[in-house]
């Protein structure tokens, strides 16, 4: 399968720069699978369109500061660091940029001069291995420095605004791990989880702490060929239940992001159900895939030739999907992470 077939035009002013206020205000396209068509409303709308006895799963990892700006101690050029994740032995791989000047034997300096990041190893183009030497632990050392990680393609991405660290993130985040959003997440509010209670709609969380897996780019020209990045999960043992409990009585299960989607995905087993537990999912999802946890789907507007475009394909087929986005674009549907949503059923 050619990537070709999943790049699509959009106009620049169609990516949105600032999330909608308040979170439930942003537009919801709703897409029917069966009927091949689609409606144009909004989110806070969600809970007239689910059904009692459906059950929504959601993603509760909690994005951390994760981007740390710096200088090399060599000659002081300003350095981006995008701490991923801990390594066992307490040292962490993050991505740099540019890379090019951040070789092995680098020192970084950040938090105007406290903390120095040695450059241990190289891990791959644009990924290293650091020793970090700090007053704190690297994670006060991110809570008292770093900078929510915002795509970049949100202008203000090395500059986020302080109200940033509360709006890139879900209101149910819970586990620190992401260094990107959950983002079909964001249209959530108190208020809507409570009318989706009372309407009937059951709410249940895992966690999958998003990685470069669910943003990195595909680099491939046929689809088959690209391998998925493993991600940390854990799904609860209440929530496995409450999966394998609705599937058995056909009931409805809707995953709020791809996030979400591929955990399950990952997570279901042979002869039906899904699995509780750890592990690190490493599925990746293109048209094809036989769909065994899921029914529905919310979801963002995404970026072409990415992995989450193409579930989103896999799940609702391409030329449906495609239709919609084209609708999307004419009508002004705002994209990208602080855009708007889609609810596939």
């Amino acid at each position: 399968m050619d990537l070709s077939l999943f790049e699509y035009d959009l106009p620049a002013h169609l990516i949105a720069q600032e999330p909608a206020d308040p979170r439930d205000a942003s537009r919801l396209l709703v897409l029917h699978r069966a009927r091949g068509n689609w409606e144009d409303l909004h989110f806070h709308a969600l809970p007239e369109l689910l059904r009692d006895g459906d059950c929504l799963v959601a993603n509760q990892s909690k994005v951390i500061p994760a981007r740390l700006m710096g200088v090399l101690e060599a000659d002081g050029r300003p350095v981006e660091l995008l701490m991923l994740r801990s390594l066992e032995d307490g040292r962490w791989e993050a991505m740099v940029r540019p890379a090019r000047r951040v070789r092995v034997g680098s020192h970084v300096l950040a938090a105007a001069g406290a903390a120095c990041l040695t450059v241990v190893a190289a891990t791959g183009d644009a990924t290293r291995v650091l020793e970090v030497e700090a007053p704190w632990s690297v994670r006060e050392l991110l809570d008292r420095f770093g900078l929510p990680p915002l795509p970049p393609y949100i202008a203000r991405h090395d500059a986020p605004k302080p109200e940033d660290r509360e709006r890139y993130q879900t209101v149910y985040a819970k586990h620190d791990g992401s260094i990107a959003a959950p983002t079909a997440g964001l249209h959530f509010t108190p208020a809507l989880i409570d009318r989706l209670k009372e309407r009937g709609v059951e709410l249940h969380l895992l966690t999958l702490h998003v990685g470069p897996a669910t943003f990195r780019p595909l680099r491939v020209e046929r689809v088959e060929d690209h391998t998925m990045d493993r991600e940390d999960v854990e799904i609860p043992e209440a929530t496995a239940d409450a999966v394998n409990r609705a599937r058995s009585e056909r009931r409805r299960v809707i995953a709020v992001g791809t996030t979400t989607t591929r955990a399950l995905e990952w997570a279901s087993m042979a002869g039906g159900g899904v699995r509780a537990g750890r592990g690190a999912a490493d599925l990746f999802i293109y048209p094809g895939h036989p769909f065994k946890a899921i029914d529905g789907l919310i979801t963002n507007f995404h970026l072409p030739r990415s992995t989450l475009l193409l579930l989103v394909s896999a799940f609702c087929g391409r030329e449906l999907l495609f239709a919609a986005y084209r609708h999307a674009v004419s009508s002004r549907y705002r994209f990208y992470s602080y855009g708007d949503a889609m609810l596939v059923a």
